[in-house]
């Protein structure tokens, strides 16, 4: 036996095993107010955690728990606070914005909602004594009743007719790269029914020219449910193909950057950044809200009819609209805009002038020539 006897201080605690039990050894009472708050704080970050594991895009995250933060700072409460009453007040007065805002910042309110009745309600009403419950309920639930008007895009005439007009001015413009490159991507969109985002992004190696009939090239397209953007194949038909040939070989080479880099933007913004100067070796991709306003004086200057101002997305619905007109089924109208489902493709088709009569004699023709053996 050893000689020594009871030590009158605790036992000493190995560095390691003391840093554990201070780790876990809580700071303020579990049930006070700022212990609810670091809750709070703590649901936000899961939130968007979860959210990210479910692959949404980064984007997208950002915006997900801004709508909580807004009202419940507005009030000075935390969500399991709030009720429906203070909701329906703080949006029909001062957080009164358009109908399309409202719903998407009420609908990120009910899917935080949902996930901290999910994870959360036993442990809030456990510590806190409060009960999880959305403020949004059957009454002031949102429902989407179509953010726009009926877009009536110009006929086909109307718009043969603004591009050799816009291209006739083209030779006496003060600045002819940036009209010739404002001019084309125009087109394109409107042969390709590409999106003004989606042709700003497009590089020079996105161009595949021995793809299909008349070649095809890449875009990083809208994904659906705010799952960031997807790469699609667009189609560029023989009179965009010519189109982008010729300004490749004519026009994008004007600009000081490297034309022949794959990572180069097909179209480059005519500013170019100052700290660089010459020797930048990239210049960078056009801004979208560039091309529509480039797109809107044009409309103002050349488009002549019922239909004066185009935009981007106008030119994507005439190029559906004149396609479908044109005899092109409705599954390669949804193919040719890259839609998920056809009844979105649907939408863009309510100006067109369809002729079933016309649809039905061809089905009948069809029909007939496969019954007897014809190709």
């Amino acid at each position: 036996m050893s000689g020594r006897g009871p030590q009158d201080g605790p036992p000493e605690q190995e560095e390691s095993l003391a840093d554990v039990l201070t780790l876990q050894r809580p700071n303020v009472d579990p049930s006070s107010r700022e212990a609810e708050r670091a809750l709070y704080q703590d649901t936000l970050a899961e939130y968007c955690w979860a959210r990210d594991v479910a692959g949404l895009a980064a984007t997208t995250l950002n915006q997900l728990v801004q709508p909580v933060i807004e009202v419940c700072t507005f009030y000075g409460v935390l969500p399991w606070e709030l009720s429906s009453r203070q909701l329906d007040q703080y949006f029909a007065g001062p957080g009164k914005r358009g109908h399309t805002t409202i719903r998407k910042k009420i609908t990120s309110i009910d899917q935080y909602f949902a996930f901290l009745e999910q994870r959360y309600a036993g442990e809030i009403l456990r510590r806190f004594g409060a009960g999880v419950e959305s403020p949004v309920d059957a009454f002031n639930r949102p429902r989407h009743r179509g953010d726009f008007g009926l877009r009536i895009p110009p006929s086909r005439a109307e718009m043969k007719a603004f591009f050799a007009s816009w291209r006739q001015e083209l030779c006496s413009a003060r600045k002819y790269p940036v009209a010739v490159r404002n001019y084309v991507m125009a087109k394109t969109a409107y042969i390709s029914g590409v999106r003004a985002t989606e042709l700003c992004l497009v590089r020079l190696g996105d161009l595949h020219w021995d793809n299909g009939q008349w070649g095809r090239f890449l875009v990083r397209g809208k994904g659906a449910h705010g799952s960031g953007p997807r790469e699609r194949e667009a189609y560029m038909f023989a009179e965009g193909r010519e189109l982008l040939w010729w300004y490749i070989e004519e026009i994008r080479g004007l600009v000081p950057d490297d034309a022949l880099d794959p990572y180069a933007p097909l179209f480059p913004s005519e500013r170019l950044p100052a700290a660089l100067g010459a020797d930048v070796r990239i210049a960078p991709p056009m801004h979208a809200d560039t091309f529509r306003r480039a797109l809107r004086r044009a409309s103002l200057a050349h488009l002549k009819g019922t239909v004066t101002v185009l935009f981007p997305h106008l030119l994507r619905h005439a190029c559906a609209t004149h396609n479908y007109e044109s005899g092109m089924p409705l599954w390669d109208v949804q193919v040719l805009l890259g839609h998920e489902w056809p009844t979105t493709t649907v939408g863009y088709l309510a100006t067109a002038k369809g002729d079933p009569e016309r649809a039905s004699l061809e089905s009948s023709r069809r029909a007939v020539r496969r019954l007897s053996g014809e190709t």
